[in-house]
This record gives structure tokens, sequence and C-alpha cells, in this order.
């Protein structure tokens, strides 16, 4: 899939932030890197040391993303967890967590600060497809590490000229094949209103579904984008009601899903089958809406709901709830944004202990090559896989409704590799 012009945007951002101090970052790395001998010769080690290693996370504390920034709370608990049960491999986490309020130029600086003061030895997880855009020419021209970015573009993926970064969620195409399927499935003659994000994490969904329904009696009739800066969607929301579409597929950061879903629910006269994207479903979400007025809502996930009883007595499940009342206890553990962030941390762990060298380019090697991992936290069914040709470590995910006060998985997890075929660019 082709770069959009928002990431071509975020790498001009990234070249005139970066030009006029070019040349001092280059000294610092020629005089403060260090690098491995014996079989890991020349490969670098800054950041790692027998006993520590350090790791830097770029996450909207503030700004209209900042519901996400929970998601670093559940990354610390995860770390704070493990060196309180012997660290990586014998190995202390240090995690440094700096805020960019969702701003792609305050990106930048922030992972120069953590590259070339900090000193880290990977920046793992930056938040946001604009953000992401922004730093990953940066990262991968100074060869550190950039796994697991929160963020479903499918760039992550296709893309063969940034090897130092990885996706780690399912990608948007990938999700909005599942809602291809669904409603080709049970609505083989849906009209669907859009309502998406406009820029390339909007734009990346909205284009994947209408490729999956293709051919189908699946018809989009309607679209309408909203700006990150934009106060509200109302008036998006009362032109896509003026559709009559019986399907509203919704392409929102948090935000903008509480509000899409406010509209939707004061609009009496127009009640389509409301499907909100990953991303936007948490119920701290759909709470201030009033659980009430999110019945029969649909999305899907792939990792367990904190909040669901059916995964209570669950080992990792279990683990995860103890340590996030003791590392987190100002966090609320059924929030689902730290248990993403406590399956991601998780799912570092196991590619740091794959790593052939204790290198950064053993976790960028080992993070390309994994096969049917395991990770306590995700669906029965969903595991991390990767390979050559092959950049997407998820892409399978499971459908669910929200009823009651929380969301129910219903049919079968979708395993989007096997149903659609490989994403290519």
């Amino acid at each position: 899939m082709r770069k959009t012009t928002a990431l071509r945007a975020a790498a001009a951002v990234t070249a005139a932030l970066l030009t006029a101090t070019a040349c001092n970052s280059r000294r610092g790395q020629d005089t403060q890197d260090t690098a491995a001998g014996g079989a890991c010769k020349g490969q670098q080690t800054t950041g790692i040391t027998d006993r520590t290693i350090k790791l830097g996370g770029i996450y909207p504390l503030s700004g209209p993303a900042s519901a996400y920034g929970t998601i670093s709370k559940g990354v610390a608990a995860y770390f704070k967890y493990v060196n309180d049960n012997g660290g990586m491999d014998g190995r202390k986490v240090q995690f440094i967590v700096r805020d960019d309020g969702y701003q792609p130029p305050k990106a930048v600086e922030e992972a120069r600060r953590l590259v070339e003061q900090d000193k880290v030895f990977a920046v793992f997880q930056t938040l946001g497809t604009p953000s992401t855009a922004a730093v990953w020419d940066y990262l991968n021209k100074q060869k550190v590490p950039q796994p697991f970015v929160a963020t479903g573009a499918s760039v992550w993926g296709t893309d063969t000229k940034h090897p130092w970064t990885m996706g780690w969620q399912p990608n948007y195409v990938a999700e909005a094949r599942v809602y291809a399927k669904y409603l080709k499935d049970a609505k083989p003659k849906a009209r669907v209103a859009v309502l998406y994000q406009n820029d390339d994490f909007g734009k990346d969904l909205l284009g994947g579904f209408e490729k999956a329904v293709a051919g189908s009696g699946v018809k989009v009739v309607a679209e309408q984008s909203y700006e990150v800066t934009d106060p509200s969607v109302s008036a998006q929301m009362a032109s896509l009601a003026r559709s009559k579409a019986d399907v509203l597929l919704d392409v929102t950061t948090p935000k903008f899903g509480s509000q899409a879903l406010a509209a939707d629910a004061r609009n009496t006269g127009w009640n389509p089958l409301h499907i909100v994207n990953n991303v936007a479903s948490s119920a701290a979400v759909l709470k201030p809406v009033g659980f009430k007025n999110v019945q029969g809502v649909v999305s899907a996930t792939y990792f367990k709901d904190p909040a669901d009883p059916q995964w209570a007595n669950d080992p990792e499940m279990k683990t995860y709830m103890n340590a996030m009342h003791k590392y987190a206890p100002d966090a609320d553990p059924a929030n689902q944004f730290n248990a993403y962030g406590w399956a991601v941390a998780s799912s570092l762990h196991k590619a740091l202990d794959a790593m052939k060298c204790p290198t950064r380019e053993g976790l960028r090697d080992a993070v390309r090559n994994m096969k049917d991992v395991k990770v306590g936290l995700l669906l029965p069914g969903v595991t991390l896989s990767t390979g050559p040709g092959d950049a997407f470590p998820i892409e399978t995910m499971q459908l669910m409704r929200f009823k009651g006060e929380r969301w129910q998985l219903f049919g079968k997890p979708v395993d989007t590799r096997e149903e659609f075929g490989p994403l290519t660019k």
C-alpha cells in the first residue's frame, strides 16, 4: 500500500528538525555508543549490559489522544513486575516515558532525547501513526530498534526501507477485513456510512474496508472525515445520518469515538449497526456515553478483556491484575488500554529472550523471525508470527458485541492471512 501525503509530510518534518543537529548527533554516536565483541562483533550494545536494559517509549500523555497515555502504565507495570522477579534474562529494565502530546514534531524531539541523551537500547512503542511516521526515518538512520509501535498502519509491515521499525497489533487493513467479512455474511446488502480520522490511520482502515467489500452487495454510501484538531464530530455525524445507511463504520481515536457514539445515541431517528474500530473500543471510551446507549455496538479484538469474567481465573490475567494493583495503583486494571500495554510488553520480553546476540541488531532480527509465539494476554488462537515477506506479528482477530456493561466475544477468530491472503504493498 502506497504511503499517503501525511506520511510524506511527516518525513519532511523529520528532515527539517534533524538537519541542523545531524553532525552533533553523529559525533555523539561515535564517541558514546558501544559495540559487542566475539560472535556478535561490531553490533550495537548501547543501552544494554549484562545487568540492565534501557528502553524508551513515546506516548500522548497530554493532548487530543491522551486516553492512550495509560498504555504506558500497563507497560511500566509489566517491567516492574519482571524486575522484581529476576529481570529479563537477569537484566533489570529501565523504562523512560516521554510525552509528545500526539504532535509529530514533538515526537521527533523526544526520540532524539531518548537516543542521544538517554542512550536507550530501543525506542519501544511510539504511539500513533503520525508520530511514528515522523520518527522512523531518524531511528532507522541511527539503527535504533523501534519495535512494536502502537499503531496498526499497514505501512509498518509492507515497507522494506525501514528494517528497524515493526508493528505489533493487527494492522488496520486486517481489522477492516474482519468487519467486511462480518457484513458480507450477516448483512450482505449493507449500506455503510463511514466516519474516519483524516490521516494515515483513518484512510488505511477505510481503504482496506472498501477493497475487502469490492464486488459484494455491501456498499459504502457516505463518508465524512475529521481532523484531530476539530472540537467535535457532530456536524459529520449529522451529515452521515442523512444517508440513512444501516451500518456506521466508526474509524476514530478515543475522544472522537466517544463523541460519535454519543451523537448516534442522541439521534433516535437513525439506528444503524454501529461498528467502532478497536482503538476506540475501550470501556473507558464507552462509559461516558452511558452503557445503556451503546448496547449492540460491534468491534473486534485480539487480546483478553480484563473486564470479561470468563478470564477471571486465567493465570496471566491474575498476574496482570495483581501487578497493576501493586505497581500502578492509580490506573484502572479493567481498562483495556492497560491490558494492551501489559500484552505488548510481554511480547517484547519474548523477542528479547529470542535474541541470538544481546544487541540492537539482535532485537531487530528477533522481531522479524517469530513463529507462533504465545503471549498470555492474547486470545486463544492468536500468536505472534513473522518471517521473510511477512512483517505483521498479529493478523487474527475476533468479533465482539457490547452487552450489559462489557464486551462479549462472538463467532470464531478470523485469521485474515488465511481468509484474504497476505497483505502486500
